[in-house]
């Protein structure tokens, strides 16, 4: 399980470096409205600050129904700050880090080696019915 939070963590700092990330639950449902095919990979986060936040569970439900209508590998991650962290500011300082959305390269060109990992995971959570994963990024 370690070695796919790392996979995690790779994937995200790979899209992050491309431009090819989307953070913030509006911001993502945003690209999936727009152009659903160029999704590749969605990761929600939420901790227990936000747990019992009603809203935030909408979204999350109807970010989860759009990704499995449109086969778009999807998991949660329990640590939202560790999450904001990696895809934020220096300081880690992001006030949406609920959702991000890794996309596909405009030319399709690039191949990733975490994502794939990433996918085949969820491709086997499925097989178990467990079709929103959890996953835990690792510290370092």
């Amino acid at each position: 399980m370690e070695t796919i939070g790392k996979s995690l963590k790779e994937a995200l700092k790979s899209a992050q470096c491309e431009d090819r990330l989307t953070v913030g639950v509006y911001e993502s449902a945003k690209i999936m409205n727009d152009d659903p095919d160029s999704v590749s990979f969605c990761v929600l986060a939420t901790d227990e600050e936000w747990e019992c936040n009603i809203a935030l569970q909408i979204h999350f439900t109807l970010i989860q129904s759009y990704c499995f209508d449109n086969d778009i590998s999807i998991v949660r991650v329990n640590n939202m700050q560790r999450l904001a962290e990696i895809v934020g500011d220096k300081a880690g300082q992001l006030e949406d880090a609920h959702c991000c959305l890794i996309t596909n390269s405009a030319d399709g060109s690039w191949e990733d080696p975490a994502l794939e990992k990433l996918h085949l995971f969820c491709e086997e959570s499925r097989g178990l019915n467990d079709w929103v994963p959890e996953i835990t990024i690792p510290k370092r």
